[in-house]
């Protein structure tokens, strides 16, 4: 008994394809490759995703920044104090966020401790939370 319709038509001439000249060549399919893809209003996105030729701009001044919300900096404070990585001095921990690959601090999250962050970048929120407990966002 054929476990599934492909095994039912091993054997046969055909395996299903209708008559013998069907599934033969390329124009079966329609060609080869991308070959017809402009016709019935059809375009490349739908066919493949894509669009045909170029689109935008890629801004030569844009640069991609390192981010990290205050939030996150701030439940990896503990461990990164215990790793050597940042300092804490008087209740208030002093970080370089240069050491954790960061050049822009966020402001998402929340903050439980007091802090001194030096970063190249910080949002308005970011300051204003970490200025909130009394600590202070160092710009290089």
């Amino acid at each position: 008994m054929p476990v599934n319709k492909r095994s039912k038509y091993r054997g046969s001439r055909t395996c299903g394809g209708g008559t013998h000249k069907n599934r033969r060549g390329a124009g079966n399919r329609g060609g080869r490759g991308a070959a017809g893809w402009r016709d019935h209003n059809f375009t490349r996105f739908h066919l493949l995703g894509k669009r045909e030729g170029k689109h935008g701009f890629v801004s030569p001044t844009s640069v991609e920044v390192t981010v990290l919300d205050i939030g996150e900096i701030d439940q990896m404070l503990p461990l990164l104090v215990v790793q050597g990585i940042a300092r804490e001095e008087d209740g208030c921990i002093t970080l370089d966020a240069a050491n954790l690959g960061i050049e822009k601090v966020l402001g998402g999250g929340r903050v439980h401790h007091k802090m001194n962050i030096t970063a190249e970048y910080f949002s308005e929120r970011a300051k204003a939370k970490i200025e909130e407990l009394g600590g202070q966002a160092l710009a290089q």
